[in-house]
């Protein structure tokens, strides 16, 4: 358990970056368990091969990273990795040299943008020219097997795909199934991201008083993310006062005020494309909580830590979800979205639902395993009220139960 104290950062520290700890060994290993991982779902589920177009999915099966949010809504680059046969990547335009450092790459192309903004009144045209290049590879490597898993996909390929003896499966479940569970070398990554996410939490930290806005305090994160080799930060997720209720108000210009909750959620991408995913909750000005503030950070925790324990292998989401700490009523429609999560290159498989009604509407079942890597979450709001906590740990599953991959401290004083 993380003690309340504050560790602030001399005037060196705030200078010096992070030394890098992995290794390119560490690196290459981890390439390599993560492109099996995906050639062992295409053997399972009968797939010849999977292509890919979202970013996050070719950095997971190839390590290849190129504007990576960029490509996320323009459909410029995309990947086919087969089940016995080659990774062929198609690059944004003069883009081949990205990859030239990546052993699980065998060959690059040009892609060929049918997406409306590079094809415009063109798009039809260019999708079937696309199509054909693809059934190609697939009829050359797919040894007669035409059946394709596609990440997303938009609908004028389809037929253009089917009308060439193509049999389209979806391709994301087999994607987070591959990544649901963590290799060693995977771990030492999320590790690493971990670390520089919690420089960027003690950075704000340390900066935050009185009179500065939240995108002040905000910007120290993405600041030391950025310098450490970190990418992006998939939300804005940090609130002060009375914008802490209901949660995710996104980060702001408003002033924070001495003694006012300051909440805040990482979803960081940072180095090696990995995700650390940690909320906490301080006052501004690290004064002492009002008797309120420290019922509902009292009553987060309680959350956080009930769930930690009960997290083992082998329990199914169902049986997690039945044992999960009961939010009581007067802070249920102020819940969070689901219990838990898993997480690795973004947020992934599995979301677990909360008991009732969630779990009949959204609810599915499935198993915990060793090496997966969850966040267990909490947002305890009253109604109405004046300010809410939000408290999320980034934990390991092992044998024996779950740890935390976090060590940034919870305010153990606030519990009393």
């Amino acid at each position: 358990m993380q003690d309340n104290k504050n560790t602030y950062l001399n005037d060196s520290a705030r200078d010096t970056p992070l030394k890098n700890p992995i290794s390119d060994e560490t690196h290459r290993a981890a390439r390599a368990y993560r492109l099996q991982r995906v050639r062992d779902q295409l053997v399972k589920n009968d797939c010849a091969a999977a292509l890919l177009y979202d970013p996050v999915n070719i950095r997971y099966a190839t390590d290849a990273s190129n504007m990576q949010v960029w490509t996320a809504h323009n459909a410029s680059r995309y990947a086919m990795v087969f089940a016995n046969g080659p990774v062929i990547i198609w690059e944004f335009h003069n883009c081949e040299h990205l990859c030239n450092h990546l052993e699980t790459v065998d060959e690059v192309r040009n892609a060929i943008n049918w997406a409306y903004f590079g094809a415009g009144p063109r798009v039809s045209e260019k999708a079937r020219e696309w199509a054909a290049e693809i059934v190609g590879l697939l009829r050359h490597y797919g040894g007669g097997n035409m059946r394709l898993a596609v990440d997303k996909m938009e609908p004028v390929a389809v037929p253009c795909l089917i009308g060439l003896g193509v049999e389209l499966l979806q391709g994301q479940p087999l994607l987070e199934q591959a990544r649901a569970i963590k290799s060693a070398q995977e771990l030492e990554l999320i590790k690493w991201t971990i670390q520089v996410c919690e420089r960027g939490m003690q950075r704000m930290s340390d900066e935050l008083r009185p009179g500065m806005t939240e995108n002040e305090l905000w910007a120290w994160l993405h600041f030391e993310s950025i310098r450490h080799g970190g990418e992006w930060i998939e939300t804005r997720l940090l609130s002060s006062g009375p914008r802490t209720n209901p949660w995710m108000q996104e980060s702001s210009d408003r002033v924070m005020q001495e003694g006012e909750i300051i909440a805040f959620d990482t979803d960081m991408i940072g180095p090696y494309g990995y995700c650390a995913d940690i909320s906490r909750s301080w006052t501004v000005g690290h004064v002492s909580p009002k008797p309120e503030q420290r019922r509902l950070y009292r009553t987060a925790y309680e959350q956080i830590r009930h769930n930690m324990d009960i997290l083992r292998p082998g329990l199914t989401f169902g049986e997690f979800t039945d044992k999960a700490w009961r939010i009581p009523d007067e802070f249920y429609k102020n819940r969070y979205c689901c219990v838990a999560h898993g997480i690795g290159m973004a947020d992934e498989y599995p979301a677990i639902a909360h008991a009732g009604d969630d779990w009949d509407r959204a609810g599915y079942d499935g198993v915990f395993e060793e090496n997966m890597t969850i966040c267990i979450e909490s947002c305890i709001a009253v109604e109405g009220g004046e300010e809410g906590i939000k408290l999320e740990e980034h934990v390991l599953i092992t044998r024996d139960g779950c740890v935390p991959l976090s060590s940034f401290h919870f305010e153990l004083d606030w519990l009393r």
